[in-house]
């Protein structure tokens, strides 16, 4: 089990950039698959990105392709989500997760298959 702290989130506006961040606990990390999620209000939590971390492939949502970038630096326990031309429905509370499930080359992409959890970081939409 790894500890997840996320971090980064803040007003955006349409357009805008932003960089979330999430550190883990442990010195296992580069073996999970870490995974970002978003939830807004009202709303189930939905897959975004993820990346392995055996082989750094990676896996987006149609609806952030192009427009976000998942990475991770293994040496500082560090999974960053790039948001770029942000748009109204990119506002959520964002989830950052890891995960031990191994099915050949397949991604996990549902919350069911990441066992640990952040609190949350919140990218709501300026007025």
């Amino acid at each position: 089990q790894v500890q997840l702290v996320e971090s980064g989130g803040g007003l955006v506006q349409a357009g805008d950039s932003l960089r979330l961040s999430c550190v883990a606990s442990g010195r296992t990390f580069g073996s999970y698959t870490m995974g970002w999620f978003r939830q807004a209000p009202g709303k189930e939590r939905d897959f975004v990105a993820a990346i392995r971390g055996s082989d750094i492939s990676t896996d987006y949502a149609d609806s952030v392709k192009g427009r976000f970038t998942i990475s991770r630096d293994n040496a500082k326990n560090t999974v960053y989500l790039q948001m770029s031309m942000l748009k109204p429905e990119d506002t959520a509370v964002y989830y950052c997760a890891a995960s031990k499930y191994a099915n050949g080359w397949l991604i996990p992409t549902s919350t069911n298959r990441y066992a640990c959890w952040g609190q949350g970081t919140q990218v709501p939409a300026s007025s």
